[in-house]
């Protein structure tokens, strides 16, 4: 079990005193984030929809950390004045951000592709627009600082495989997944910079986004797990932080990303793994 001070030893970003701006931090993933960063003496700032879930969870985080160390900032994501001003509170309350996580996310299901365009963009403004805006809004002034830096953007799976159910969720997401590997590769050509980008991809999770559950179902991972991994996957320096959950193991994400890509390679239908063509194709692959 890797402590806080070898993360800390490893990643000066997110020493004690340092200030993390997290979206989505309400609940879930980002408010695991949140606490956990806050035990490790982070300043946070706390962003999301205004509203009882985001002062409860200031006062979470303030229990941890003291109310100095903490600044919600009711913010929509998808809208870029709103992150303009989400950037000027958190430099303006502590000076400097080290670590920005893009993390709030809608899964709101708009349907078909030809139904429902407001839906559609609503989805779209949230996942995708709410990261490239936050990258608008921070990254010059965490560039300029000089310092150590993190920026990890919040992907999925389903950005990857692509799965039938939620077609604009997986658009978004798959968008996040390409946007953030080419900011990685411009942080990386930037002379000087300190400061890299990560793709969080998720496995099964329990959030505010698990559709009809009430509890957490036994498949699931919980926020705190995800960002325990997310942790020691950054030690380690991974850009893309593949989680497993308590269904999937890494052996059968990475069969199943490789058969998506399979499909072009291989000239098959789209979405193949879902085709009935193909349906035995697939399963032997998963044996072989």
């Amino acid at each position: 079990m890797i402590t806080d001070a070898e993360i800390q030893t490893a990643l000066p970003a997110l020493g004690q005193g340092n200030t993390a701006v997290i979206t989505g931090a309400a609940s879930g993933i980002g408010l695991a984030a949140a606490k956990r960063l806050a035990l490790m003496g982070m300043k946070i700032v706390l962003a999301d929809i205004g509203g009882p879930r985001l002062d409860d969870a200031s006062r979470a985080v303030a229990a941890i950390t003291g109310d100095e160390a903490v600044l919600a900032v009711a913010s929509d994501v998808s809208k870029a004045d709103e992150v303009d001003r989400l950037a000027d509170r958190a430099f303006g309350a502590f000076g400097e951000v080290s670590l920005l996580m893009n993390n709030a996310g809608v899964g709101d299901n708009p349907g078909k592709p030809w139904e429902n365009r407001d839906g559609w963009k609503r989805l779209l403004d949230v996942n995708f627009c709410g990261v490239l805006h936050g990258v608008e809004a921070f990254t010059s002034r965490m560039l300029a600082s000089a310092k150590p830096g993190l920026i990890i953007n919040t992907g999925s799976k389903q950005g990857i495989t692509t799965p039938p159910g939620n077609l604009a969720y997986n658009v978004s997401k798959a968008g996040v997944k390409t946007f953030t590997e080419g900011l990685a590769h411009a942080l990386r050509n930037e002379p000087g910079a300190r400061l890299s980008a990560h793709l969080l991809i998720p496995g099964f999770t329990y959030t505010g986004l698990t559709e009809g559950a009430t509890e957490k179902p036994a498949g699931a991972w919980t926020g705190e797990q995800v960002v325990d991994f997310m942790l020691v996957s950054l030690v380690r320096g991974d850009f893309y932080i593949l989680c497993p959950d308590n269904e999937v193991a890494r052996p059968l994400d990475e069969k199943r990303m490789a058969w998506t890509i399979g499909d072009i390679i291989e000239n098959r239908p789209a979405l193949s793994r879902w085709h009935p063509d193909h349906k035995d194709a697939f399963a032997a692959f998963l044996k072989g």
